[in-house]
């Protein structure tokens, strides 16, 4: 089985690469990064809704990062909080579906923002022009081995079906921006075989013109999924 070139990609993720280098380069403190690089996932995200992406998810903060400075970690969190109250209402408009994935029930994670987690979840639910999937608190192996205990099914989709990132269907594309050529523990089971594109741009930097130059590169690549021409 094969898809010829020309394909376009109605699935993709980002893993959001290079805040804190972005914000380093011009003297800024690391939060400074995670705004801009916020912003930028807004921005990107309508360019997304306006080029036919169906589904879209971005990697904003992993299982891993816990390890960053506490004030870092602090700011984060209050960030993600204020982003949540101010704009859903603004994505809500817009016809965007918001999800998040990853392990909210963490009791590192505060109250308030799982609290507004389920809000913007409730309040976008009824949304169809595209669908947002944000990974928070996400990183794939813990997700796999959650999923794998007690698993008594023979089938790739019933396993798939207890995984947390349900109603996410595998990305045609994974882009992961700032250089780095690895994928760093994310959707390890759903990019089995996505197409994968590493750009250069910082993430805040990274533009429209980046993205459907991503989109065409993918469009370029014939996808056999294991088979033949």
């Amino acid at each position: 089985m094969s898809e010829k070139g020309g394909r376009r990609a109605t699935t993709v993720a980002i893993i959001t690469d290079g805040n804190g280098r972005w914000a380093q380069k011009r003297g800024l403190d690391l939060v400074e990064g995670h705004r801009a690089g916020a912003d930028n996932v807004k921005a990107r995200l309508r360019d997304a809704a306006s080029l036919g992406i169906e589904q879209l998810t971005v990697y904003s903060f992993s299982t891993e990062n816990w390890s960053r400075s506490p004030l870092e970690v602090a700011a984060l969190m209050n960030m993600f909080a204020e982003r949540i109250k101010s704009e859903t209402p603004e994505l809500d408009s817009e016809g965007v579906r918001m999800q998040f994935i990853g392990d909210r029930d963490d009791p590192r994670v505060p109250e308030q923002l799982r609290d507004l987690m389920r809000w913007a979840e409730t309040t976008t639910a009824d949304n169809s022009v595209i669908d947002l999937f944000v990974a928070f608190n996400y990183g794939s192996r813990d997700e796999i081995v959650r999923a794998a205990d007690g698993f008594t099914g023979r089938s790739v989709e019933e396993f798939d079906a207890r995984l947390r990132s349900q109603g996410l269907r595998d990305p045609d594309l994974l882009i992961r921006t700032s250089g780095e050529t690895r994928i760093s523990n994310f959707l390890l089971w759903q990019c089995a075989y996505s197409e994968l594109v590493f750009h250069e741009a910082l993430w805040p930097d990274f533009s429209r013109v980046d993205l459907e130059d991503c989109l065409d590169e993918y469009a370029k690549r014939e996808r056999r999924f294991g088979g033949r021409v």
